[in-house]
């Protein structure tokens, strides 16, 4: 770690000189990332599968084509972000003129976890570097693979006093967190999230947190079951459950349960067959220590379907489960899993006091095509984001801010906001110096008459 406090300092003296700053660069180096991605595409795909096997087209859609879009839209519109924009002066301030400009933090470090190791670092990443940053990107050492290429890839294309990627585990969180930053960028679970803002505190460093929950998925009378049952186990059950905002658990309206429950059956023998062990298309859970988390919640509730499980091979099958205990570890903690607890309600409030009852949500998804149901919904339950009638699928659009609300996290990313969030946006006030009037100065007189033309 000495070698990388040396090259922190580095990185800070090489913010300092200014060379992040320029529109030229920022492009440059987002060109740059583009390319070593777009060249390394194989290797990426090939650690991906090592750490959790997730097949070709699901990692190239969920981890690779989502960061080329966000550079795409950075080197897109980067030149109209960075420019300095007119703010109104009030009357009693004028002659003079205001401006807003955008100015990087300065050293950021970026921690992301491992069900998305390459995504889930490289996508704020884009913003960082968009918005003129010098970065530290610490990957997640249980995708030991994907964090060894990206730290090979970096390391051959980028300089590490601008980009530098530092591998290890929780000592080296440990002392990275030690370090001041300007900003500091966290993708993962709500305990390390506290811990992350715990070390941020001393320093007054500003934080985004990216962190999880339960997101529940209502589905009312109202919609089609097969489309929903297919559409909510293709959330549930991509990368193998191990998605933060995946469906953690259903309330179904009692009188559709049965056959929602039929489609959600249909749904996972058409995607990964009888068998998704052999399926080429179902993944692995990431290492032992949550597997065997995972199996400690079957006895949680009943197991409708699935249950089956491999230690050797990290398995476990997509699984429904119904009547789950309401306060068992299943029912309070992320599943982060191929599990999919079921409750049913027949009064909508009897489904939202279940959400309620618990920390806000990273996300929520409605299926409903009833007007009054969504609004109700969207209107009394307070969640990071999600969809109407499916799944997941808002973390495809750049235009749609990410983020958690309390316990789920706090900032955003994604497009525009991720520039935002690594720049402050800092207003200068400029003044005419001809004109002085004397009333603004004491001894003040009778000169609250003119302090009340001017301001009340």
């Amino acid at each position: 770690m000495q070698l990388a406090n040396h090259l922190l300092l580095q990185q800070r003296s090489f913010f300092q000189s200014g060379k992040t700053r320029s529109l030229e660069f920022r492009l440059e180096q987002l060109r740059k990332l583009e390319r070593m991605i777009r060249t390394n595409e194989e290797k990426i795909l090939a650690a991906l599968h090592q750490d959790l096997r997730k097949p070709k087209a699901e990692a190239w859609a969920s981890e690779i084509a989502l960061v080329l879009e966000e550079i795409a839209v950075m080197t897109k519109n980067l030149k109209a972000w960075s420019k300095s924009s007119r703010l109104p002066i009030p009357l009693a301030l004028q002659p003079a003129s205001a401006r807003i400009y955008p100015d990087p933090y300065g050293q950021v470090l970026i921690m992301a976890p491992w069900n998305y190791p390459f995504q889930l670092l490289l996508s704020p990443a884009v913003g960082a570097i968009a918005a003129g940053n010098v970065v530290t990107l610490k990957p997640s050492e249980f995708a030991m693979n994907t964090s060894q290429l990206i730290g090979e890839l970096f390391q051959d294309t980028f300089a590490p006093e601008y980009l530098m990627v530092i591998e290890g585990g929780v000592e080296v969180n440990r002392q990275l967190l030690a370090h001041r930053f300007d900003y500091i960028f966290f993708t993962g679970s709500p305990q390390v999230g506290r811990l992350v803002m715990s070390a941020a505190a001393p320093h007054l460093t500003p934080v985004t947190l990216e962190l999880g929950g339960k997101s529940p998925c209502i589905v009312d009378r109202s919609v089609d079951l097969k489309t929903a049952g297919r559409r909510i186990a293709w959330g549930k059950f991509y990368n193998t459950g191990q998605t933060c905002v995946a469906p953690d658990y259903l309330l179904v309206h009692k009188s559709v349960r049965q056959e929602l429950l039929h489609s959600l059956v249909d749904a996972i023998e058409s995607f990964y067959g009888k068998d998704p062990k052999t399926s080429p298309d179902y993944g692995r859970i990431i290492n032992h220590r949550h597997f065997d988390r995972l199996i400690n919640y079957l006895k949680d509730g009943e197991v409708l379907y699935g249950g089956q499980f491999d230690s050797h091979q990290l398995y476990i099958s997509p699984t429904l489960i119904v009547q789950p205990v309401r306060d068992s570890a299943l029912m309070t903690e992320e599943s982060f899993g191929p599990l999919l607890p079921v409750l049913e309600y027949e009064h909508l409030r009897e489904a939202l006091e279940v959400i309620e009852r618990a920390p806000h949500p990273l996300a929520l998804y409605l299926f409903s095509n009833d007007k009054k149901i969504q609004d109700t919904v969207m209107s009394s339950v307070a969640f990071g984001g999600g969809c109407l009638n499916d799944c997941v699928v808002q973390l495809g659009a750049s235009s749609i801010p990410f983020g958690g609300v309390g316990a789920s996290g706090m900032g955003r990313y994604h497009g525009k906001t991720s520039f935002d969030t690594f720049t402050h946006f800092k207003p200068i006030l400029k003044r005419a110096t001809w004109s002085d009037p004397q009333f603004r100065y004491p001894p003040y007189k009778d000169h609250l008459k003119y302090f009340k033309f001017f301001l009340d």
